[in-house]
């Protein structure tokens, strides 16, 4: 009997060592491939440029995670609001985008240690009668956000008695909306504001010097990948160390360098 429970616990002990060394990241590798979700149109972070390849400062990161892994990459389009569930599916093994790690999105995504800290502005057409944030609490402005955003819930609280118009896509959208007229102020992260507003004449928006926050933009993958959560923390270590990191983002973030070259 002794030796009976002495072997099936071995064949227990033998199950689990297996199920531990089985995981996304050996997934990954069999498959030779990395599905990586960004989203459609969001310079400086994911863009298409002129030559009609995908680039960007998220974009890069993540071939650069594929090159450590020695696998190719494969990139999967979405707007905002269907990176979540494009992960959440099974479609992508991760997520790369310029996405705060709330409380709420913490319940259904596991989010990367931060790669940098941004937060929300306001802007508006440069021939605006808005002068200044505080000019956009005016009862009535209509204010244009991204549907599932930060910057959505941050517009609710700062502009209570502002009508908020939620738009479904990419942040040129709220671009657009305030250079139409369909919105007088737009609420978005600064650095996608300064890379987006490249598109269009030097001047044509005035972009607010306060911010509504100060948060922190993650990676995201899913609870049932731990393995993949960690190498994804061990990778934006050694390129936060080795300067990779910082290379990225003075190219994508800190300046509009990038614009003469996609």
């Amino acid at each position: 009997m002794k030796t009976a429970k002495l072997f099936i616990a071995g064949l227990a002990l033998a199950g689990l060592t297996a199920a531990a060394s089985a995981g996304t990241l050996d997934d990954i590798t069999k498959r030779g491939e990395l599905r990586v979700a960004v989203q459609t149109q969001g310079p400086p972070f994911s863009l298409v440029g002129a030559n009609g390849e995908r680039t960007g400062s998220s974009v890069e990161l993540a071939e650069l995670m594929a090159k450590e892994m020695g696998v190719k990459i494969t990139f999967l389009d979405f707007d905002w609001d269907g990176l979540i569930p494009a992960l959440l599916s099974g479609k992508a093994d991760l997520l790369v985008a310029d996405m705060t790690p709330t409380l709420a999105r913490g319940m259904k995504v596991a989010f990367t240690t931060p790669y940098m800290y941004t937060g929300s502005t306001v802007f508006t057409k440069a021939d605006s009668k808005f002068k200044s944030t505080e000019d956009c609490k005016a009862k009535g402005t209509k204010i244009a956000v991204l549907l599932g955003a930060t910057g959505e819930k941050e517009a609710k609280t700062a502009f209570p008695d502002a009508d908020i118009k939620s738009y479904k896509g990419g942040g040129p959208l709220l671009l657009d909306a305030v250079n139409n007229g369909q919105a007088d102020c737009g609420v978005n992260d600064v650095s996608a504001v300064k890379g987006q507003s490249t598109a269009y004449p030097a001047g044509a928006f005035t972009i607010m010097p306060e911010l509504l926050s100060k948060e922190p933009l993650a990676f995201a993958t899913r609870y049932d990948e731990p393995d993949l959560l960690i190498w994804m923390n061990l990778f934006l270590n050694q390129v936060s160390i080795d300067g990779r990191l910082q290379k990225n983002l003075d190219y994508w973030v800190n300046s509009d360098a990038w614009k003469k070259d996609h």
